[in-house]
């Protein structure tokens, strides 16, 4: 009876494995569905395909400079742990440890500041293009965000070709107030010297603006610029808030009856930029850096004019 009640319900009597190994003799099991187990085996197989295709879009994100790991625009990541005081609170300003915290599988998190209960750096999360715009609007954050939070090594290379704009823009005023239109190649040598020459001078310019910078500084607040990597990150500060040199080439290039009322708009920017990267840097107020900035445009007029009466055109 029992033979024929398991072939009249499709039971299939089976070894017994695991728990069922102490089932007594004579005890039926029935197989799973098929249809059941090929359901199980898809949910999971779309599972693992659904974790393998987040992981390769995080990881094409980081390689792409987008998410959690964009900076400033220039391609450099953040380390996600650091020592105490590597990096700075753009609210606050405060030293933080890390700027997120990665809890691997993909989950990242952004450190929260102890002080001020805010994201150490919500920039981290934002395109570069974002980050520059709100660089050029002078926002403190954004300041805080590229000297404190990335690691940029083309401070000497910015500084110089703001210095060949500089230059050109100078060599290209001096040689339309020239009347000499001879093709000869004498005059062709000279002209080019003429644009070293410039080279130097504006050189020696920014170098005498810097200087007045750093003395009045040291005058004013002795115990901010105590140590030589005070020096150091002020002077990568300065320099690179010089970038809106960089907008002398269009200025010339499309010259127009108001080029020179935009050269002075652009050197306003730029001694606007210098104040605010003093400011992030020593985490002083607003008059003190337009101060070292006035003694600064002091020293530099006063080798403009000692190149001047050295009979030189500058």
């Amino acid at each position: 009876m029992r033979a024929a009640s398991a072939e009249n319900t499709g039971l299939v009597r089976r070894p017994a494995h695991g728990a069922a190994a102490a089932l007594p003799p004579g005890t039926w099991s029935s197989s799973p569905a098929p249809s059941k187990v090929r359901q199980e085996q898809e949910n999971y197989s779309s599972r693992d395909v659904a974790r393998r295709g987040l992981a390769r879009r995080r990881s094409q994100t980081r390689k792409r400079g987008g998410g959690v790991e964009a900076l400033t625009g220039l391609g450099v990541l953040p380390r996600p742990m650091a020592a105490l005081g590597a990096y700075r609170c753009i609210e606050c300003n405060r030293e933080a440890a890390e700027l997120y915290r990665d809890y691997q599988r993909g989950v990242l998190r952004i450190s929260i500041c102890k002080s001020c209960q805010k994201p150490v750096d919500k920039y981290i999360e934002y395109d570069p293009v974002i980050i520059l715009i709100n660089a050029v609007l002078c926002k403190a954050q954004a300041y805080r965000h590229i000297l404190f939070n990335t690691k940029i090594n083309i401070h000497g290379k910015l500084c110089i070709f703001c210095l060949l704009c500089e230059a050109y823009l100078r060599w290209l005023q001096l040689q339309d107030s020239s009347q000499n239109t001879d093709p000869d190649d004498l005059i062709r040598y000279a002209k080019e010297w003429d644009f070293y020459r410039m080279f130097g001078i504006a050189s020696l310019e920014q170098t005498s603006f810097f200087i007045g910078i750093f003395i009045a500084l040291w005058w004013m607040t002795p115990e901010m610029l105590k140590r030589k990597s005070d020096f150091i990150l002020l002077l990568k500060a300065l320099l690179l808030s010089t970038y809106g040199k960089l907008l002398l080439i269009p200025a010339v290039i499309w010259e127009h009856d108001y080029t020179p009322l935009c050269l002075a708009f652009i050197k306003v920017f730029v001694l606007i930029s210098n104040s605010q990267a003093i400011r992030v840097t020593l985490n002083l107020n607003r008059i003190l850096p337009w101060f070292a900035i006035f003694f600064g445009l002091i020293l530099e007029n006063g080798v403009v004019c000692l190149f001047q009466k050295m009979g030189w055109d500058v």
